[in-house]
């Protein structure tokens, strides 16, 4: 009985699983932006699977017609000028619902079936609820003019109604933002602006001021860590969720779930599109298609059996056409750039003196030695061994230590992970980049992250590549997920064709190897890439590259918690930083040590 019951158990996970990916794929294709997060939620998927589905359709459509990320940081301004979070986030529902549906069912007729089922789903379940508040009445207006047209509501009611039309007609998000917030004062507060502020007001609210505001009473207890940026994102899920009722003991059960795997199922169609959809948004690669294919049978064995991997010098440099990846790019690029000039004497201080403590360990290890050897400078004084020793070194032979025979690989995790630290990694790695150049060190610099299959290896500057190239660090850009072993045996694989006799590979990561599943129809099933699996696997290509005689250091940055899994990976060679600013300085001093060794 409890064998059946396991079997059912894990029969309804897999259906979840299935469907939450389905899901998933549905959002990309209608937004064009395979790297959005798509999070169902398949816990209200089991009572109410049509308002999650449409809620997701929605996502994708507003991600393709506006800025996803402008229209949320309106909202957690205005909530941060104490304007309240859930009647805003019902109202921001309903205004993204206006602005896309009209044009999402000209294009895809399939889903107005779909929306009247999830309104079907939502009357159903949450009647009462909706009836008990002033967006909940709206949402009923607006419901019931969609499917008759000639529905006109009456009081107060019909004049929001008639405001929110005009929805429909925005050609960009700061008109939607207009309207939210216009829509928001007549419901909620009246007397908005004049206690809390003007709209400009609102807006003029600078990041700084948002960072340093605690978001704590917002989040759950294991969010609290980044707080700004993890409201951010669970605000950019609510804002395209159709209302529901909060339930205590749905959210106990939330706790109780098991964390599950995650599938990607994609069908054969989705996989030929796939090389397109990675060229699109992470730019043109510049391996042809054989050397691209070469690489892969060479490196894409065992585990990362299926996998891909794409190098690429990111689409800033390289892009397919103008999208919405492509205008992001550009923003973090912008970002990374103000962070710099911001400080950038701490920047140039810190270049000094790493360059100066390099270059004196470099100009020790310069000095000349003599050994005895069988040719050389001849030592009269050693001339009574000729016919009498077996060796017969008459001579000193001179060896100059050559320091400078040293070739370096940094490879920095770009995954989702670091989001959070994306303008500090970009700003200490160009440190180093410039340290390293004016050492006169060969050295390349890439990120990697995986995004379906494809591990995608971005190159900012290669080995001999002049200074002027240190500069593209700041397109560094974060997404997805990382499958570090294949990432590793890809960088390790052109480490060690070098000729020098020292090679060093620095590793900047989180200590947390994770990959979605890809699943493709008749082919079984990959066991996750997560967890021991992961951590087991980066850690024998850390290994295999250190028999080859390469030193292999970790570099550290993140939770306390993954220490363990760090130390299994790098053992005693890796670094713990907890600021991301002593990046720089920690890997100066692991090359010092390599150095002087």
């Amino acid at each position: 009985m409890g064998n059946h019951s396991e079997a059912d158990n894990h029969l309804e996970t897999e259906n979840l699983l299935e469907t939450e990916n389905r899901i998933r794929n549905l959002v990309w294709t209608v937004s064009g932006d395979y790297t959005l997060p798509v999070r169902p939620d398949v816990e209200r998927f089991r009572r109410e699977k049509y308002c999650v589905l449409y809620d997701c359709i929605r996502q994708g459509a507003f991600a393709r017609w506006y800025c996803p990320e402008e229209f949320q940081l309106y909202l957690v301004k205005k909530i941060y000028c104490h304007g309240m979070e859930a009647p805003l986030k019902m109202i921001a529902s309903l205004v993204t619902e206006a602005a896309v549906g009209k044009r999402l069912l000209e294009e895809r007729r399939g889903v107005a079936r779909i929306r009247q089922l999830a309104w079907e789903e939502l009357l159903d379940q949450e009647f009462s609820m909706l009836c008990a508040s002033a967006p909940g009445q709206l949402q009923l207006a607006w419901i019931r003019r969609q499917k008759d047209a000639d529905y006109r509501a009456g009081g107060s009611v019909g004049k929001w109604l008639e405001l929110l039309l005009t929805a429909e007609d925005a050609k960009d998000t700061g008109q939607l933002i207009r309207l939210t917030d216009q829509l928001y004062n007549r419901m909620m507060e009246p007397d908005f602006e004049k206690r809390n502020g003007t709209l400009e007001q609102v807006l003029a609210v600078t990041v700084e001021d948002l960072k340093e505001f605690s978001w704590q009473d917002f989040l759950s207890e294991e969010m609290y860590e980044d707080a700004l940026e993890t409201y951010l994102e669970k605000l950019s899920l609510d804002m395209m969720t159709l209302p529901e009722a909060k339930e205590s003991a749905k959210e106990e059960r939330q706790e109780e779930q098991p964390k599950k795997k995650k599938i990607v199922l994609v069908d054969e169609n989705d996989r030929k599109k796939m090389h397109s959809y990675v060229e699109l948004n992470y730019g043109k690669t510049w391996l042809t298609p054989a050397q691209e294919k070469q690489r892969n049978l060479k490196l894409c064995r065992g585990m990362h059996q299926g996998c891909s991997l794409y190098y690429t010098e990111g689409i800033l440099k390289h892009p397919v056409r103008q999208n919405y990846q492509l205008a992001y790019a550009g923003k973090q690029k912008d970002k990374n750039l103000h962070a710099y000039y911001d400080a950038h004497r701490a920047v140039k201080q810190n270049i000094r003196q790493l360059t100066g403590a390099l270059r004196k360990a470099l100009a020790l290890r310069e000095d000349v030695q003599y050994f005895p050897a069988d040719g050389g400078k001849l030592v009269p004084s050693w001339m009574w061994k000729a016919g009498r020793c077996s060796h017969g070194n008459l001579f000193l032979k001179e060896q100059k230590n050559d320091a400078m025979d040293l070739v370096v690989d940094v490879l920095i995790d770009a995954s989702g992970s670091q989001r959070a630290r994306q303008s500090q990694v970009a700003m200490q790695g160009f440190i180093l980049s410039e340290t390293l150049s004016n050492l006169g060190i060969p050295f390349r610099v890439m990120s990697f992250c995986t995004f379906w299959d494809y591990t995608i290896l971005h190159r900012f500057r290669d080995y001999e590549d002049g200074r002027e190239n240190n500069g593209n660090l700041f397109e560094y850009m974060t997404s997805s997920n990382n499958r570090d072993g294949l990432a590793i045996r890809a960088a390790g694989l052109e480490l060690m064709e070098r000729q020098e006799a020292q090679k060093l590979l620095i590793v900047l990561s989180d200590g947390k190897p994770y990959d979605v599943l890809l699943n493709r129809p008749g082919t079984g099933n990959p066991d996750p890439y997560r967890g021991d699996y992961a951590v087991e696997d980066t850690a024998r290509e850390v290994l295999r590259l250190r028999r080859q005689g390469a030193a292999v250091l970790g570099v550290f940055a993140g939770e306390e918690r993954e220490l363990a899994a760090e130390r299994r990976i790098f053992g005693k060679d890796f670094a713990y930083i907890r600021d991301i600013g002593n990046f720089a300085g920690t890997v100066g001093r692991y090359l010092l040590r390599q150095i002087e060794s």
